[in-house]
């Protein structure tokens, strides 16, 4: 209940969702438009069926390829002199978010693993936008990795303005951090709740900044194992991603009570279903790559939200953003006390307890 309940959207029900930004919507679903509604055409013609039949169901198309597209950020905000640090970038929907954020006149730091993709795409981007961007190392499935990372740009650099939170990793086979944690808590919670941690004094300061962290739809289906957070006793991947997931609204929702009064705002975004390599451990490439364009967003669609999130939006309870408005949380993701406990666990599992 509590899934169909948020992925029931009621932002598109509105004639605003269907015009406005429509420019964008054609650009970015032109080659999907035209293939379903060749496609679609040519069975009603062997069917018999009329130009209007035809003209019907294309007009359908259209409106349920609109829906499945999501909301889309008109912000023509810039970002000039803005520090932006994004993990995971150099792919999906953090690459894109690289994009536009570095069009806007903002320096990027990309905090990712693979440095050697991430240097080809910050090129790229650079040659796009003009931008600067500099790639520094960072492995979330390990401790000592958010440490140095966070070190070394504590000593480059005296503030920034916005931390976003997306690298991630989906219903991967059962293996363990370097720190002996779950690879998908650790990776998608624990990772960057340290990370989160060891930067709020680089984000506190005079002007606005955010923290945005990447959620999904799937945190409905989550709870927090608090007997067994390594999922010693048992492991089914589908389950723990959702754990994680709503981990990361958890986590968003005890930081917004703890930097209240603060020039920080925070916010946990579902992207949506999109077309990228996140979902490499659930299908073949193949599958994902051909069926997916028909029932999902592409990257840049995906970015929609978080874009929303950086650009505009005001932070608001439950702090969970969903199509570029606020969204429904499950009822697990708001439990307060469930999220205060969730926080001092993980001060405990990264090892922050011990410092403080």
């Amino acid at each position: 209940m509590e899934f169909l309940r948020s992925s029931c959207d009621p932002h598109w029900v509105s004639v605003e969702y269907f015009t406005t930004g429509l420019g964008f919507f054609l650009e970015q679903e032109f080659s999907v438009l035209v293939g379903l509604c060749s496609l679609m055409c040519a069975v009603d013609y062997y069917l018999g069926n009329c130009l209007t039949c035809m003209l019907f169901h294309s007009t359908i198309i259209v409106l349920v390829r609109r829906i499945l597209a999501g909301g889309i950020c008109n912000s023509v905000k810039r970002l000039n002199g803005k520090i932006i640090v994004i993990t995971g970038c150099n792919v999906g929907i953090g690459r894109e978010t690289a994009r536009n954020l570095s069009r806007r006149g903002a320096k990027i730091i990309m905090a990712c693993r693979d440095t050697k993709t991430a240097e080809k795409v910050a090129e790229e981007i650079r040659d796009q936008t003009g931008g600067e961007l500099v790639v520094m190392k960072l492995d979330l499935a390990s401790l000592k990795s958010v440490r140095a990372f966070a070190a070394d740009l504590r000593a480059k650099e005296t503030r920034i303005h916005m931390l976003i939170n997306n690298a991630g990793v989906m219903m991967c086979p059962y293996m363990k951090t370097e720190d002996g944690f779950e690879m998908q808590m650790g990776t998608n919670h624990l990772g960057h709740f340290l990370l989160t941690c060891l930067l709020l004094p680089l984000l506190t300061h005079s002007e606005p900044a955010r923290i945005i962290n990447i959620s999904s739809l799937g945190h409905t289906q989550g709870y927090i194992p608090f007997d067994d957070m390594k999922y010693e006793r048992g492991y089914d991947k589908i389950q723990a991603y959702g754990n994680s997931k709503l981990a990361n609204v958890l986590f968003t929702r005890q930081l917004a009570k703890k930097l209240k009064g603060t020039n920080i705002q925070v916010f946990a975004v579902h992207p949506g279903a999109v077309q990228s390599n996140l979902a490499r451990h659930v299908v073949e490439r193949w599958y994902a790559s051909k069926l997916m364009a028909i029932i999902s967003k592409n990257t840049v669609e995906g970015t929609q939200t978080t874009l929303h999130c950086a650009l505009e939006a005001i932070q608001e309870d439950p702090y969970y953003y969903s199509d570029c408005g606020l969204g429904y949380a499950s009822a697990a993701a708001r439990d307060d006390a469930v999220a205060e406990k969730l926080w001092h666990i993980s001060e405990e599992m990264v090892g922050l307890a011990k410092e403080d």
